[in-house]
């Protein structure tokens, strides 16, 4: 019997005690699974040819690669697709056309001599959000006030049978980050600012995500993100690229709080046999977690037992650099790979990565014996997901097309939109709207432009407006297929035209950002949405308010304008969710995730603080009598 602690019972502790780096117990059983393909795995690393390896190593963003020959010439042995990065062809940018561009790069890595099969990465974190059809659930936000990981593992389950449907398999999710400060334009990827919150939904997502096995052509290989401590990062009052911000920040705490509030969320996801782990971009205090040996080999590898492989960040390697202004790439590659990085995800260097990092052990800079390690903890992962199986193609099963934006997919996801409301006011039970009123104004932008219902990570990086989420309904499409036929709906994004009303429902929030983008000073909704509220009162009628963001934002007059109010985050393609609560088909359940502030000043404002003092507390929720 060990004197460690077990993982489990280090979970129980973390939050009581500050346990120094030591004393961890090694590998969960869960990782246990990956050390199973030991054997084969150092077979074929024993057959291949230093570049060989290194392109194991090397993961290109696919819009970068010069030729799609490239992936025999550098025997690169992943590819993803960032944020947007799909067919060249707009034409091609469908279900069809992403599946074939996958498969066509899938075909080339099995040219190679060892014809070792692509692992092919894409951010797929609230549905398929790349693929124009495909369903789009809340983001994590809402899903953390649904407090319901059966539905969260559901949720996975349907995204990874989407995803396979288009030959990738492996999805850059879950983020098991835990915000504390909402200015963070990230906020939305968390699921909550409580680690006992992301410690059960990261686990039931990674569940979700690679099934009861690996192997299972329904399942893809998840990633637990961003390690460790971005949520923590420091408010900057400085200016950097002409924005104030908290994106790739620095976390600055002690070792106890890193642990108590950051590390759970890993716990959890390793115990379920996560098979990948991104570091962060950001740093811990002042030094960048993708450059940190002792968080990424002592701590995750060594300490707690990590035995799938780590992938860096988009590019994040770059910013190792030791002089900024005369950045070496060269460098870099050696600081992150001796630090722990077993893959590197980049753009359009992926030609001198190929190049260097050879050089780089042939110059005693990056031992051989690192390299053979990280090339061993890939094919693990290859093997567990019967990718090395020569009886078995890697290439996409077309018959699962059928599935992606299916009414079954769909009717999860208007599940989840319910379940991830939370109702923050109700004067004189105004909730639920009967269906037969006579007439129902609905006023705002958002109500009739999925592109804000879904917000960010929709379609492309950032996100847009309008209405390009094939498949999906918008609230105000929703509340017109919910009320009876002899009830009036009206509309207009500026709130004109309310007069004589019976009830306006007025849908306003944040317009569709994304890390870096998303970063904000003041959390207030633009002149153009106040605006929309102001004119709506003007009608004098009452007035339930949706309130679509990423985080909770100061509410100011918003909460004295309204009636009832709804928070209803970014709940993606099925507004008919949002529609099933607001005329009392379904009881508002969601509990906030998230303290809410009064104000600005107020943050950062987590339940831990001892002197918080919100507008609305973590775990507050109204329902219907």
């Amino acid at each position: 019997m060990s004197n460690h602690l077990t993982l489990r019972q280090f979970a129980a502790a973390i939050f009581f005690v500050s346990i120094p780096l030591a004393s961890i117990a090694t590998a969960d059983e869960g990782q246990e699974l990956f050390l199973a393909f030991d054997v084969q795995a150092k077979k074929v690393v024993s057959e291949m040819t230093l570049e060989e390896k290194v392109g194991q190593m090397c993961q290109p963003d696919q819009a970068f690669l010069k030729e799609p020959s490239d992936i025999g010439k550098y025997f690169l042995g992943s590819l993803l697709s960032g944020g947007g990065s799909g067919p060249k062809d707009k034409a091609k940018y469908t279900l069809e056309g992403w599946t074939d561009m996958v498969d066509g790069y899938q075909r080339e890595a099995l040219k190679t001599r060892l014809g070792i099969p692509l692992l092919y990465g894409v951010d797929a974190v609230h549905g398929h959000n790349n693929i124009p059809g495909a369903v789009i659930f809340p983001h994590n936000i809402g899903l953390g006030c649904t407090r319901n990981s059966q539905l969260v593992e559901q949720i996975s389950r349907v995204t990874a049978k989407e995803v396979r449907a288009t030959g990738i398999n492996w999805d850059f999710a879950p983020c098991v980050a835990v915000p504390r400060d909402e200015r963070w334009g990230r906020t939305y990827e968390g699921f909550s600012e409580s680690p006992d919150v992301v410690k059960v939904l990261g686990a039931a997502s990674t569940r979700g995500l690679q099934g009861g096995s690996l192997s299972d052509p329904l399942s893809v290989a998840a990633c637990a993100k961003h390690f460790i401590g971005d949520g923590g990062t420091a408010y900057r009052s400085a200016e950097r690229d002409g924005k104030l911000g908290m994106d790739q920040g620095d976390t600055r705490c002690d070792e106890e709080t890193l642990r108590r509030v950051h590390l759970p969320g890993y716990l959890t996801t390793l115990r379920e046999g996560v098979a990948t782990v991104m570091p962060s971009y950001s740093s811990w205090n002042g030094q960048k977690c993708t450059g940190r040996k002792d968080l990424l080999t002592d701590l995750l590898k060594t300490e707690l037992g990590f035995n799938g492989f780590l992938i860096s960040d988009y590019n994040a390697i770059d910013q190792l650099a030791p002089d900024p202004k005369n950045p070496d790439y060269k460098t870099c590659i050696e600081l992150a790979i001796n630090a722990g990085i077993d893959m590197v995800m980049l753009t359009d260097k992926y030609q001198d990565y190929c190049r260097m990092l050879p050089e780089l052990v042939r110059e005693g800079r990056v031992p051989l014996s690192r390299i053979d390690d990280a090339v061993i903890r890939i094919l693990r992962v290859k093997y567990a997901m019967g990718l090395m199986d020569k009886d078995r193609s890697p290439l996409a099963d077309r018959t699962l097309h059928d599935t992606v934006g299916s009414d079954p997919h769909r009717a999860v996801a208007r599940q989840a939109v319910r379940e991830s409301l939370v109702l923050l006011k109700n004067d004189h039970g105004i909730l639920p709207l009967s269906k037969s009123t006579q007439r129902i104004h609905v006023a705002g932008v958002g109500g009739n432009d999925l592109g804000m219902q879904c917000g960010g990570w929709t379609t492309d990086w950032q996100g847009s407006m309008g209405n390009h989420v094939p498949g999906g309904t918008t609230l105000l499409d929703a509340i017109k297929q919910t009320v009876s036929q002899d009830t009036h709906v009206t509309y207009s994004a500026d709130g004109s035209g309310a007069e004589n009303a019976d009830v306006g429902v007025v849908v306003i929030g944040e317009k569709p950002y994304a890390e870096f983008m998303g970063d904000s000073i003041e959390l207030s909704l633009d002149a153009e949405q106040l605006q929309t509220l102001a004119n709506m009162k003007e009608a004098n009628i009452p007035l339930v308010v949706v309130l679509l963001s990423g985080r909770p934002v100061i509410l100011g007059d918003m909460l004295d304008s309204s009636t009832a109010l709804i928070a209803a985050w970014l709940p993606g393609s099925e507004g008919q969710g949002v529609a099933d609560v607001l005329f009392g088909d379904f009881k508002p359940t969601g509990k906030l995730s998230f303290s809410w502030p009064k104000s600005v000043a107020q943050l950062p404002l987590n339940l831990d603080d001892d002197d918080a003092a919100p507008l609305y507390p973590f775990g507050f929720g109204l329902t219907y009598e």
